[in-house]
């Protein structure tokens, strides 16, 4: 019995400890904030900053190369960021125009008009054991064009407008990415050997960094009203489109990459940079576009509840491609 109880530990730890992450961001959002006394995002970016060296010293010249010629997976992944989501944010707005509060629903077209995640997408990729050069490839294009085509496409569905940094896109995407997968296949003549004797501990090692990026993301969440600072008809509304606008993009997502017969590699970036949006840029895109907007609160609300369902269902997903043989 216990032998039995601890294999089935070891098969759902990994969701016990999603659970475990929002429970206690929940009870104690302080203590994983960001700035916290326990400093978790700093401790996040360096994981993340390792997840990506050591998939620098584990990738080939072969399979980097091959990444970064996935056209179709680029093209894939652009168009539904910037092309099938807004439509889906358009359809939303004529069909739950009545139902909807306007600032609500001009919070859904900002968040269906947001760039991929960086972080996250690529984190994901590696724990499914997807082709994480095309992840990366598409997270960071999209982080750039983001800053161009997010303000256009808010502007011209809402009438707003602002000025966004591109420097600042392009500076994490350098320090978090790029740098230390350029450091890993430097290091790799020396340390590849070693790598690949112990790669069975690198899918561990994606899997904590994941819900260090979730524990803190619902801190932050938490701490900026996520649960208290909204009716409950309104938190109530947001998730479930929210999670019904996630569901739609997953499954269209996953089909389509299968009808183009996408390798299962290519599916899993194709996947998770298709379907994400970034709350570490949308929050700072929603101060600089709407400014004093009356309605800022409730705008951002539908990419925080977003964030923290696309966080908790694509690691399960994950979790269960890096199952496959």
């Amino acid at each position: 019995m216990t032998s039995w109880a601890m294999a089935r530990l070891a098969k759902v730890w990994f969701l016990a400890g999603m659970i475990s992450a929002v429970g206690l961001a929940t009870l104690a959002p302080d203590l994983g904030r960001s700035g916290g006394p326990l400093h978790a995002d700093t401790v996040a970016e360096v994981g993340i900053f390792a997840v990506f060296f050591l998939h620098g010293v584990g990738l080939t010249p072969d399979k980097l190369r091959a990444g970064a010629t996935r056209w179709k997976v680029h093209v894939f992944v652009q168009l539904f960021t910037f092309v099938v989501f807004p439509l889906l944010g358009l359809a939303l707005r004529a069909a739950g125009g009545g139902l909807v509060p306007p600032h609500l629903m001009l919070g859904f077209f900002f968040l269906c008009a947001l760039p991929s995640t960086i972080s996250s997408s690529v984190a994901l990729t590696a724990l499914a054991r997807g082709n994480v050069v095309a992840a990366m490839f598409n997270a960071t294009l999209s982080s750039v064009l983001g800053v161009v085509l997010t303000p256009l496409l808010v502007s011209v569905a809402a009438g707003v407008s602002g000025e966004l940094s591109i420097a600042v896109a392009i500076r994490k995407v350098v320090v978090l990415l790029l740098v230390p997968l350029a450091i890993g296949q430097l290091l790799r003549p020396l340390a590849g050997a070693a790598f690949a004797r112990h790669r069975h501990l690198t899918g561990r090692f994606d899997r904590l960094v994941v819900l260090v990026i979730v524990w803190v993301a619902f801190c932050d969440s938490v701490l900026a009203g996520l649960w208290t600072r909204y009716g409950a008809a309104t938190i109530a509304m947001t998730a479930a489109v929210a999670a019904l606008l996630l569901a739609i993009v997953l499954t269209l997502t996953r089909r389509v990459a299968r009808l183009l017969r996408f390798e299962v590699e290519d599916e899993i970036a194709a996947v998770f940079c298709g379907s994400k949006k970034a709350l570490a840029t949308g929050v700072p895109m929603a101060k600089a576009l709407f400014g004093a907007h009356p309605g800022l609160g409730v705008i951002v609300l539908p990419i925080m509840f977003y964030h923290q369902l696309q966080l908790f269902v694509c690691s399960v997903l994950a979790e269960r491609y890096a199952r496959r043989r």
